[in-house]
């Protein structure tokens, strides 16, 4: 049986043991997610806490078909698309802060998130999903509930704008 759903009935009879699982299991995907729309490790973490607030909070109407996470990339894209008009300018991350004497890979890793960051919305979660979530693009189409096509649509729209953007004759 799907452990979503023995924990989502689990959650439903009040097991707090339960709801710690499901936030364990799945808010590390969930931040990075609002962090790659976000580019603000604050905005995220708030987005991030948003997102399993709303998930509990309607979690008596939840009706489970074993895509858990994706309703909450769905819940998770909700919101920071309402939040995108209050992103900061891009920031350097940990890592990239980390990094010191990289001057390269901050270089590279900084246009990359500029470039991403000026793509219409529906092409950088298509972007995000694929790359920085291993999602398969049929997991895309049910997270943003659009057509199989349409996502391989976006994604060569997503390439080509990178590339445009990148100045780079190929992006993966």
């Amino acid at each position: 049986m799907d452990e979503d759903f023995l924990l989502i009935q689990k959650m439903k009879l009040g097991s707090e043991a339960a709801m710690d699982a499901f936030v364990r299991k799945y808010y590390a995907d969930i931040l990075h997610y609002c962090y790659r729309h976000l580019y603000d490790s604050g905005e995220a973490e708030d987005a991030t806490q948003e997102t399993f607030e709303r998930f509990f909070r309607h979690l008596r109407d939840y009706r489970h078909y074993g895509k858990a996470k994706n309703y909450l990339y769905v819940i998770a894209g909700n919101l920071c698309k309402s939040r995108y008009g209050t992103a900061s300018a891009v920031p350097l991350d940990e890592s990239m802060e980390a990094a010191g004497n990289h001057a390269e890979e901050i270089a590279v890793k900084t246009d990359l998130s500029v470039a991403m960051q000026k793509l219409p919305m529906e092409l950088r979660d298509v972007l995000i999903l694929h790359y920085f979530q291993d999602l398969k693009l049929r997991e895309i189409a049910d997270i943003l509930q659009i057509g199989l096509p349409l996502v391989k649509y976006r994604m060569r729209q997503a390439k080509a704008c990178m590339r445009e953007l990148l100045g780079e004759e190929e992006y993966p």
